[in-house]
């Protein structure tokens, strides 16, 4: 008696036993898959911690990090263009950013501490001046009511803006700021950048260690990534300080408002943090142009108006062309997001910090296919 074939082929064909296992969907594929999510969480469980309780630590160990890459990418210049040995060349650059603040401090500190000085008087009596305006007609005395304590208002410490400035003032006074003073912390900055950068090869090659054999290749390239990356941003972004300083300095000695020179520095400074800083520097511009009249504080508002604009539309994306490239949304949520975190120093270092990230992040992930774009 013959068998039927085809009865034989349905039979096998329905029987679960003999159908291949999906290995999606395997015991071990699940419990991998919770084992790399657990572990995922307890790697950013740990990282939150330790950026909460060593965050004034963290922000030094950084500060002193990008002085390194400041030294070490001017260094390079000189080796490839001089031919120097790189011990020689770092020596170089070390002694003339030395000589160049003695030289500033002594050619023109005793100015800068009298321009600052008046600044800061002139700041005092103008606010003092704004205020007593505001309290002498209803409107201004309902904005002071709205406004919170750490602004000058009367609003009290529950507001998140109020919350904020606490965390502005005190940020200095941390672990770090109790046990060195600002003054102290700024040396530690300077001499822990300076040894970063005469051995660059010793401290990377000791972070390498602590990441796993067969990760090192990855984590090596990831880091030279990162490395890259804050030099550009550094480079990039002090060249925009220089000229948006100087446009600031020469357009309020043009337009008569006293302490121009000072304000120019302030305001190429704060341009350090990019955004909220050429805020933080037009405030004290237009305090100041207040006590001269309307007219003044008019053509103050519209040469910081133009030369943002400048910077933001000519200066900026030609300098992201050769240098980092960042979203602007990212990059005021992450002043926000390190601002909160870590304090006034977060929000200080949010930007390079943030470039770094994004580097890492780049190297991390593959880029999108045509048909995977949005």
């Amino acid at each position: 008696m013959t068998s039927d074939p085809t009865s034989s082929t349905v039979d096998t064909a329905a029987d679960p036993a003999t159908l291949p296992s999906d290995p999606d969907n395997s015991p071990s594929a699940w419990l991998g898959s919770i084992t790399h999510i657990l572990r995922l969480a307890v790697a950013l469980t740990v990282i939150a911690l330790t950026v909460w309780l060593l965050g004034d630590v963290l922000t030094v160990i950084f500060a002193a990090t990008l002085f390194a890459v400041v030294l070490h990418g001017l260094s390079r210049i000189l080796v490839k263009h001089l031919h120097l040995r790189y011990g020689w060349a770092l020596s170089t650059v070390t002694l003339g950013l030395i000589g160049a603040v003695v030289l500033l401090i002594w050619g023109s500190g005793p100015a800068i501490v009298s321009e600052a000085s008046r600044l800061q008087d002139a700041l005092h009596q103008q606010e003092s001046s704004l205020r007593a305006t505001l309290e002498s007609n209803p409107t201004g005395q309902m904005i002071l009511n709205y406004l919170p304590s750490s602004l000058g208002g009367k609003q009290g410490g529950g507001s998140s803006l109020a919350s904020i400035g606490s965390r502005i003032a005190g940020s200095m006074t941390g672990i770090v700021g109790s046990a060195f003073g600002v003054l102290g912390t700024i040396v530690v900055i300077l001499i822990a950048g300076l040894y970063f950068a005469m051995s660059p090869t010793l401290y990377a090659n000791g972070a390498l260690r602590l990441v796993p054999v067969p990760q090192r290749p990855r984590a090596k390239a990831l880091m030279l990534r990162a490395g890259q990356s804050l030099w550009a941003w550094v480079a990039g972004q002090s060249l925009d300080m220089l000229v948006v300083g100087t446009l600031s300095g020469i357009g309020l000695w043009f337009i008569g408002v006293p302490l121009a020179l000072a304000l120019g520095v302030l305001a190429g400074l704060c341009n350090f943090i990019p955004y909220i800083g050429a805020i933080m520097g037009a405030v004290p511009a237009l305090l100041l142009a207040l006590s001269l009249g309307t007219r003044e504080t008019i053509m103050v508002a519209a040469l910081y108006s133009v030369i943002q604009f400048v910077e933001g539309n000519i200066l900026a994306p030609v300098i992201q062309r050769h240098a980092v490239q960042m979203p602007p949304a990212i990059t005021i949520l992450s002043q926000t997001l390190f601002g909160a975190i870590l304090g006034f120093p977060g929000l200080i270092f949010a930007s390079p910090l943030t470039a770094a990230l994004l580097a890492i992040f780049d190297g991390l992930t593959p880029p999108l296919a045509d048909d995977e774009r949005v």
